[in-house]
């Protein structure tokens, strides 16, 4: 049995601005790299971990920093964990989305699964990136921990695959900022055993 400790990266700008965020290279704002730490800390305290998987960008690398240092792992990057690309909506607010794509924008908030952003991906191609990333990282091990720091979007999509939800069922999930969910994985399948834990933030 596998165990996959699934966190969703630190706080940025762009996220206290509620933008889509998507490929955009933001940083860590200050609360985000506290947030790094205390999840550093938590699971330290908690499980063991033999190896630490990342999204290639910056904010999640670098929440996934703090968690490699604990455990004195070498962070290994994978390109299928980077976020949803939202194309032209990136950088935008929904309010600024719903003014240029009003149809769409509320299909978005209501039917998800039927959304294909323009210059962007459909939830179907990001699960589907996201499930062959997590099932490489699987295959590598056997009877261990794992960790692995991505996104919103990623997290949301992995958690459905590994619950046996289609994606319809997206917005019924919540990720905040530093949460860690855990799952196990047998040749039975997933069991989720935790979602979206935030108790280690604090007040952060």
């Amino acid at each position: 049995m596998n165990r996959v400790i699934l966190v969703r990266h630190g706080q940025t700008e762009w996220n206290r601005a509620d933008r889509f965020r998507g490929r955009a290279d933001v940083t860590l704002n200050t609360i985000g790299q506290a947030q790094a730490a205390a999840i550093a800390d938590y699971l330290k305290d908690s499980c063991s971990i033999s190896s630490i998987y990342s999204s290639p960008l910056t904010r999640a690398l670098d929440t996934a920093a703090p968690i490699a240092g604990a455990f004195g792992l070498k962070i290994q990057p994978v390109e299928e964990l980077t976020d949803i690309d939202y194309g032209q909506w990136q950088g935008l607010t929904p309010d600024e989305v719903s003014v240029r794509w009003p149809e769409l924008c509320s299909l978005w908030y209501s039917q998800p699964q039927r959304v294909e952003i323009p210059g962007g991906e459909s939830l179907a191609a990001l699960r589907k990136r996201a499930v062959a990333g997590l099932s490489q990282v699987l295959s590598r091990h056997q009877d261990e921990a794992v960790a692995l720091v991505s996104h919103q979007a990623v997290c949301r999509v992995l958690l459905l695959y590994a619950l046996g939800l289609d994606n319809d069922a997206f917005w019924h999930i919540q990720q905040e900022n530093g949460a860690i969910n855990v799952l196990t994985s047998t040749e039975r399948g997933f069991t989720v055993w935790l979602v979206n834990h935030t108790c280690h933030l604090g007040a952060l």
